[in-house]
């Protein structure tokens, strides 16, 4: 079974952010500054998305024990969808 969720950090509340919206920001912050000002067309929400995706779909669908259905509701989206981002994803 899943570990309760601990309860976000001080620093994390004080500016209402949970611990993966603030790895979110420190991986973005040292991807920018590794651009070096050369951010131009660098697609960075597709990139994001995309990087993030698929680490995502891996997790859940192991945490369900390949389970579909289970993994698709604690995604909050339909199986077929699911099964479409898996093929996506090369996860099948």
């Amino acid at each position: 079974m899943p570990a309760a969720p601990t309860k976000p950090s001080a620093a994390a509340s004080d500016y209402g952010e949970s611990a993966l919206a603030q790895c979110v920001t420190q991986l973005v912050r040292r991807y920018l500054r590794d651009l070096d000002g050369n951010a131009d067309g660098a697609e960075l929400h597709t990139l994001v998305m995309h990087s993030a995706e698929a680490p995502l779909l891996r997790e859940v669908m192991a945490w369900h024990g390949g389970n579909q259905s289970r993994a698709a509701a604690t995604l909050g989206i339909n199986r077929a969808t699911l099964r479409k981002k898996l093929g996506q994803h090369r996860l099948e």
